[in-house]
């Protein structure tokens, strides 16, 4: 398999993204948003960073980017794909999941571990792990919180599509747990395959043993592999 992590102007973890890849043995390659996605694409990485400088609302003008018409092609043929953090927004913003991230209830750029409780562990993010399992993932972001209407909120749990919840570290999804006053403590969603799929920690950043921190996002990785 053969990973593409689409680059846009202001990236940052694109880099981060293959180097994670790489070391779970996944063939992985930056892709400029400009020149298209390779035909031979088999998994796509929407990244983290602040594209076009969170202008506007963060991810919006990267979702208009062509690049992103080929991406949700790739996705309707199934094949997998995630975004991170910025890569998140940018999912949601161009439809390829519901709802919508905006500003922490902080207010604040928000850096630190975080717990995630897996809510499905029969989607290929989450084959790793039980459902149930508690997983520690950073997060790194100023516009986190995830938002979404009622009705659409009540048609996301309806239909199973709540991928990870904030919790501490028992499992317990509490306000205290959540960093950024997410619905429903909602910390990553799928999209309407179970290949599609946006989130807003960093798994990336928990997965390569030499940065001396925990090695949980490995497991959503592994999707690729």
């Amino acid at each position: 398999m053969t990973v593409s992590v689409v680059q846009f102007g202001g990236s940052n973890c694109d880099r981060d993204a293959v180097r994670a890849l790489d070391h779970l043995g996944v063939d992985a390659e930056r892709v400029w948003h400009e020149d298209g996605l390779p035909d031979d694409a088999d998994g796509i990485v929407l990244p983290g960073g602040f594209s076009y400088g969170d202008y506007l609302r963060a991810g919006a003008m990267a979702a208009r980017a062509p690049v992103m018409e080929a991406v949700r092609e790739a996705a309707d043929e199934g094949v997998p794909v995630i975004g991170i953090c910025n890569g998140a927004q940018i999912g949601s913003e161009s439809g390829l999941t519901p709802g919508a991230f905006t500003t922490n209830a902080s207010a604040r750029f928000q850096c630190e571990p975080v717990h995630l409780r897996v809510e499905r562990a029969d989607t290929p993010w989450t084959a790793a792990y039980d459902e149930g399992d508690v997983i520690e993932v950073p997060i790194a972001h100023g516009e986190g919180r995830f938002e979404i209407s009622e009705d659409a909120h009540a048609d996301l749990v309806a239909d199973d599509r709540v991928l990870f919840r904030y919790c501490d570290a028992d499992g317990n999804v509490t306000d205290a747990a959540n960093p950024n006053g997410s619905t429903d403590n909602v910390a990553g969603v799928l999209g309407e395959r179970e290949t599609v799929a946006v989130l807003m920690p960093h798994p990336e950043r928990a997965t390569l043993p030499d940065l001396g921190r925990s090695t949980d996002g490995a497991g959503i990785l592994r999707a690729f592999a």
